[in-house]
C-alpha cells in the first residue's frame, strides 16, 4: 500500500547524523577504523585499541598524537568540522587518511562517546561527553587523545540485529589492525579484547623489521615465499612484497593494497593483479601481496566512498597498466634457483608519510656451464608454420647466463634421475629436486611465446564475415580501439549502434567462436582500456603444445641432458612453476637433511 507524501521539511541534526552513521558505521570495526585513522593523522607513534564483546560494549582508542585543544573539543563532535582541510583545493589534494566530516558526529549519534585529550603545551587534559551539555571538563591525561565508545547502536537497536557473533565482529577489528600495522610499520600498535592482549607490534626500525612484522601478521609462509618489489614510473611508485606463485592461496584473504597509506579495494587494481599472475597460477588460486602505491594526492579522490574503502584514480588506465607491468615483470624475473638476499638499505627519500617502500630483490646470478640437451634444440619447430617462424628463429634461442670457473650454479649439477620423473642435483645449499616434465614444459612454453611475440601475430581471414550483436558501449570500444585490435590480429568493424563485424581473427585461434571472442575482448577494452583475452587463449593453446612437446615422465636422461635442463630453467622466466602453477623444483638444505637423519643429536 502506497503512503501519501507529506510536506517537505528539514530533518533534525540527530536524524541526519544517524543517517550518516548508517553509511559510515557499518560495524564496530568501522568505528575502530575512523578513530585509528584520526590518530595517525594526529601524528601518533603509539596506538592502543581496547575492545569488549567484539566492540559492541566498548571500544577505546588511545594515542600519543598531537592532541586537541580544550576549546575545540565541542567542535570535534560537530558535523563537518575538521582541522584537515580549509579550502576546496585542500579537498582535491587530501594528504591525510581522508575526510568526510561525519565520523565522530555519526559515532556519537549511535553510542555513548567521550573524548579526553591533551596537547603538549597544556597543563592538564580535558574531557567531553558527547551526550548532554557537551561541556569540557578538566581531566588527568598524558599528551595525546583517548576516544571511548560504549554501547554501540544502543540508540538504534535495529542496527544491532545486523551485527554478527562477538567472535566475528572482533575478527573484523583484528583484520583492520593488521592492515593498519602493515601500512604503518613505523607506528606501535596494541590490541586487546576483553582485557586480554591480542597483538603487540613494536615499531619497525628498518626493512628487515618490516618483513618481520609482515611475518607476524601474515605468517612465516608469506615471509619465506615473497619477493620484494620497487617500481617507479610516470609519477607513480609501487613498493612492498608479492607472494610467489607457488605460495598462492585458496582465498583472496592476504591481499593488502594501500594508496598513499590507505587500504583500499579497487576493481581495476584487482584486474591488473589477476593479469600479472594469469600465466603462473592454478585456476581459482589467489596470490598474496602487501603493496603500497604512492602518487600525487591530486591524482586520486579518496572521498568517493562514505567509509573510504574505495578511491577513484584520475587516470585509472595509467594506474592499471603501471601495476600490471610492475607485477608481471617481477613474477617473470623470478627464475628457478634464485634466492632472495637480505633486505638492502632503502634511501631515506623512498620513505613517504611513514610508509616504507622496498628495493627490488636482488638474487644470486644464474651461472651454468654449457651442456647440450637433445630435447632443447628446436622445440618450436613442429609449430613453426603456425607461428610464422623458421626453424632457426633467434627467438627460440635462450641465452644462458655466464658462470665463473668453480662457481656452482643456483640449481647445481645433476647427480641422478629418480623414478624416471625427478632430477636430483647438488648445489651450494644441499639437494635440489626437479620435476623434469614440469620444468621442461615451462621452458618449452616460454620459447613458444617468445617465438610468437618476436614474429608478431598472424591473422586468419574468416571465409564469411560474422555480424555480432554487442552492447552500445562495446561497439564504441571496437571503433575506439581499432588499432589495438589490429595489433592482436583481430579485425572488428563497427557496423551498427549495437553491432560489429568480425573479418579476421588470430591464426592461432582458427576455429574458435569469433562472436564470443569479440564480446570478451570488447568488454575488457570498454572496462579497462586494454584486453589480454586473445593472448590468454593463445597461451592456453601454446601451453598444450608445450605439454606435448616436452620430455615425458619415465624417459631416461643422460647427466649432460639433465644439466642442460637445469641451465635452461635458470635462464627461463617463471621457471619456478609449470604452466599450471605447480612448483618445478624444491630445495632441501644440508641442515634439513641432517635433521632427517638426526645428525648432531
Amino acid at each position: 500500500m502506497l503512503r501519501a507524501m507529506s510536506s517537505i521539511r528539514p530533518l533534525s541534526p540527530e536524524l541526519v547524523n544517524q543517517i550518516a552513521a548508517g553509511e559510515v558505521i557499518e560495524r564496530p570495526a568501522s568505528v575502530v577504523k575512523e578513530l585509528a585513522e584520526n590518530s595517525l593523522d594526529a601524528g601518533a607513534r603509539r596506538i592502543e585499541i581496547e575492545v569488549e564483546q567484539g566492540g559492541m560494549r566498548l571500544i577505546r582508542v588511545r594515542d600519543d598524537g598531537a592532541g586537541i585543544a580544550a576549546d575545540e573539543l565541542p567542535l570535534a563532535l560537530a558535523p563537518h568540522a575538521t582541522s584537515k582541510i580549509a579550502t576546496f583545493e585542500d579537498l582535491t589534494r587530501v594528504a591525510s587518511m581522508g575526510f568526510r566530516g561525519e565520523a565522530l558526529a555519526s559515532i556519537a549519534s549511535v553510542s555513548r562517546m567521550s573524548i579526553t585529550s591533551r596537547r603538549a603545551a597544556d597543563a592538564h587534559g580535558t574531557r567531553i561527553d558527547a551526550q548532554g551539555a557537551r561541556t569540557p571538563q578538566p581531566a588527568a591525561h598524558p599528551v595525546g587523545t583517548t576516544v571511548e565508545v560504549r554501547d554501540l547502536f544502543h540508540a538504534v537497536p535495529a542496527r544491532r540485529k545486523f551485527l554478527r557473533a562477538e567472535r566475528t565482529e572482533f575478527g573484523h577489528i583484528d583484520e583492520l589492525v593488521r592492515s593498519l600495522a602493515l601500512a604503518r610499520p613505523d607506528v606501535e600498535f596494541r590490541l586487546s579484547h576483553d582485557g586480554k592482549p591480542v597483538r603487540m607490534l613494536k615499531p619497525a626500525a628498518d626493512e628487515s623489521a618490516c618483513l618481520q612484522r609482515a611475518s607476524a601478521l601474515l605468517g612465516e609462509t608469506f615471509a619465506q615465499n615473497c619477493l620484494r618489489i620497487e617500481h617507479v614510473a610516470a609519477g607513480l611508485r609501487l613498493g612492498g612484497w608479492i607472494g610467489l606463485p607457488t605460495a598462492s592461496r585458496a582465498q583472496a584473504d592476504q591481499q593488502y593494497f594501500h594508496v598513499n597509506g590507505r587500504l583500499v579495494r579497487d576493481k581495476s587494481v584487482a584486474h591488473a593483479v589477476r593479469q600479472a599472475y594469469e600465466d603462473v597460477l592454478y585456476h581459482g588460486r589467489h596470490p598474496a601481496f602487501v603493496l603500497f602505491l604512492e602518487l600525487d594526492p591530486a591524482a586520486v579522490d579518496v572521498n568517493v566512498h562514505p567509509a573510504k574503502r574505495e578511491v577513484r584514480f584520475r587516470d585509472a588506465r595509467l594506474v592499471h597498466d603501471f601495476l600490471y607491468h610492475a607485477l608481471h615483470d617481477a613474477v617473470a624475473d623470478a627464475r628457478a634457483g634464485e634466492r632472495a638476499t637480505q633486505p638492502a638499505p632503502v634511501p631515506e627519500a623512498l620513505h613517504m608519510r611513514g610508509v616504507a617502500t622496498y628495493a627490488t630483490s636482488t638474487y644470486m646470478t644464474a651461472p651454468p656451464r654449457q651442456f647440450g640437451l637433445g630435447v632443447r634444440e628446436a622445440q618450436a619447430d613442429p609449430y613453426a608454420a603456425l607461428l610464422g617462424v623458421g626453424s632457426g628463429s633467434a627467438a627460440q634461442a635462450m641465452r644462458l647466463p655466464e658462470t665463473e670457473a668453480g662457481e656452482a650454479p643456483p640449481l647445481g649439477y645433476a647427480l641422478a634421475q629418480l623414478a624416471g620423473i625427478y632430477i636430483l642435483a647438488e648445489n651450494a645449499h644441499g639437494l635440489v629436486l626437479v620435476d623434469m616434465h614440469a620444468a621442461h614444459e615451462r621452458v618449452t612454453y616460454e620459447k613458444l611465446k617468445a617465438a610468437r611475440d618476436a614474429n608478431q601475430v598472424r591473422s586468419q581471414h574468416l571465409l564469411v564475415p560474422e555480424a555480432i550483436a554487442v552492447s552500445e558501449r562495446e561497439a564504441a570500444a571496437a571503433e575506439e580501439y581499432s588499432e589495438t585490435l589490429a595489433g592482436y590480429g583481430f579485425e572488428l568493424d563497427r557496423s551498427g549502434p549495437r553491432q560489429v563485424t568480425a573479418r579476421r581473427i588470430p591464426a592461432l585461434l582458427e576455429g574458435a567462436d569469433a562472436a564470443q571472442l569479440a564480446r570478451d575482448v570488447l568488454a575488457e577494452l570498454a572496462e579497462h582500456g586494454n584486453s589480454r583475452r586473445l593472448e590468454e587463449l593463445q597461451n592456453e593453446l601454446l601451453s598444450t603444445m608445450a605439454c606435448h612437446g616436452s620430455v615425458r615422465a619415465h624417459r631416461r636422461l643422460t647427466i649432460p641432458e639433465m644439466n642442460a635442463l637445469l641451465r635452461e630453467m635458470e635462464a627461463t622466466e617463471r621457471s619456478g612453476q609449470c604452466n599450471h602453477g605447480r612448483p618445478t623444483w624444491t630445495q632441501l638444505s644440508v641442515a634439513e637433511l641432517d635433521r632427517l637423519f638426526l645428525r648432531g643429536r
